[in-house]
């Protein structure tokens, strides 16, 4: 299967004189119809990367490409999905949602319609005309999550996105989550998330890229082929956790952390 993005040997510095590099050469690709996540050692620069892939960020080497064609700033087919929600408190959630057309040439009229029919599709109907203040942490990421496929992206970009929920909003959020993105009523086919979630990247992921310590670079590339819904108690399940666990510890003892760049 086609990638849909293919990372070619980023490369990232901390400071604008290269002397502490973050992202040494890093090479990964996303196909079509996938979920990827990217795991790695804590600070290692994974949400970064995600900016570079979103062209939020300016890589110092290396491109991304989406199918084929190269990122240098952000496009209408990659849509992002913060940590920590990101809403506007003094919009309402509809309003917070159609901040995602706000770029588009389209009516008010269909902007409203649009975000409506998007949060009925992510169980917030009869939260529309409510401020972010009245809902939950789950909920606020649901309107998040609205406000990223309201344009019609392709692919989907989460940085951390369960991380500032409890285990059980978290939990359920996951599986919903899964449902609506492979759902035909959403445009999104693709998926790249950062987690720091070994158990979390497992049970949603066709493929788990683990990333070392600084300078980072890719440890290893896991394909998970346990079918869904995956059962978090089987002994397939643990065995990629144990594995990608034990790359994980392997990959933080490789770098060493803001290493200045070798001449």
């Amino acid at each position: 299967m086609a990638d849909i993005i293919r990372v070619e040997d980023i490369e990232f510095y901390y400071d604008a004189k290269k002397q502490y590099k973050i992202l040494d050469r890093v090479s990964f690709g996303a196909p079509e119809e996938k979920f990827v996540s990217i795991i790695g050692p804590s600070g290692c620069g994974k949400s970064t990367l995600l900016r570079i892939i979103a062209g939020l960020l300016r890589a110092d080497a290396g491109a991304v490409f989406y199918r084929n064609r190269i990122i240098t700033a952000p496009i209408p087919e990659l849509s992002f999905v913060f940590q920590d929600f990101a809403l506007l408190p003094w919009l309402t959630n509809v309003e917070n949602v159609k901040l995602g057309l706000s770029l588009y040439s389209m009516g008010n009229a269909e902007k409203e319609r649009r975000a409506r029919k998007l949060l009925h599709e992510f169980g917030l109907k009869g939260f529309e005309n409510a401020y972010p203040s009245a809902l939950s942490g789950g909920m606020k990421q649901r309107v998040g999550i609205a406000r990223a496929v309201v344009s019609n992206p392709k692919v989907i970009l989460m940085d951390e996105p369960f991380s500032s929920l409890d285990e059980i909003t978290a939990n359920t959020l996951r599986g919903d989550i899964l449902y609506l993105l492979r759902s035909k009523r959403i445009s999104v086919n693709s998926v790249i998330m950062v987690t720091h979630n070994v158990e979390e990247a497992v049970e949603l992921s066709d493929t788990v890229v683990v990333l070392t310590n600084k300078p980072t670079r890719v440890k290893a590339v896991e394909e998970i082929k346990l079918k869904y819904p995956r059962k978090r108690h089987s002994k397939e399940f643990f065995k990629l956790v144990d594995r990608i666990d034990e790359e994980l510890k392997e990959g933080a003892a490789e770098g060493e952390v803001f290493t200045k760049a070798r001449s």
